[in-house]
């Protein structure tokens, strides 16, 4: 038997990230879980949801540069921690090592083993929220965890999921099966 949840979201866990913007001049960064890929054609683009009431936002405007970097689960504390503390009030861009990659308003973790620099495409007004669309315009990533074909291997970044129902960090569990492959034996002829 299902209970009504009403309108809460069935969408979790999601992948958490660590979005990087100039702000004031400085790297700023803030843990987002509310991010998606908007399709699988080139130029590729993403999605990350931010409060309005974030000190990242107007980075994002003023310089229509941001980076989405993936932290494992090594870096849960770290992400927490750009999650909770406002860049109004603290220095974040100390937290990690930094590089930059084409974009110059873009700041990219070396922790993080997958970083990607997007300009800024569209921006999707909410009441309470502001949804940015990102071209991903590179994307880094550590040769440790790729796959012999280049690939990214998901096993070996480790990410960190987050759970908005039970507010806790999840990890990624083993491959069940292989997309658009595993529903073939329910074809018929």
């Amino acid at each position: 038997m299902k209970k009504d949840l009403g309108p809460a979201t069935a969408m979790y866990p999601s992948l958490t990230t660590i979005v990087g913007a100039v702000v004031n001049g400085r790297p700023n960064f803030l843990a987002v879980a509310h991010v998606g890929i908007m399709n699988h054609g080139q130029p590729q683009y993403i999605s990350v949801g931010i409060n309005k009431s974030h000190y990242s936002g107007p980075g994002i405007h003023e310089h229509r540069e941001f980076s989405v970097n993936i932290p494992s689960e090594a870096l849960m504390a770290e992400t927490d921690y750009v999650g909770i503390v406002s860049g109004k009030k603290t220095d974040k861009s100390t937290l990690f090592e930094l590089f930059t990659g084409e974009l110059q308003h873009a700041p990219l973790i070396a922790q993080c083993s997958v970083s990607m620099e997007c300009r800024l495409y569209q921006v999707v007004d909410f009441p309470s929220h502001e949804v940015f669309i990102g071209e991903i315009v590179k994307t880094w990533a550590d040769e440790s965890i790729l796959t012999e074909k280049g690939h990214i291997d998901p096993a070996k970044v480790r990410p960190l999921l987050f759970d908005m129902g039970t507010l806790s960090y999840y990890g990624l569990g083993p491959v069940l099966g292989g997309c658009w492959n595993v529903g073939k034996k329910l074809k018929k002829g």
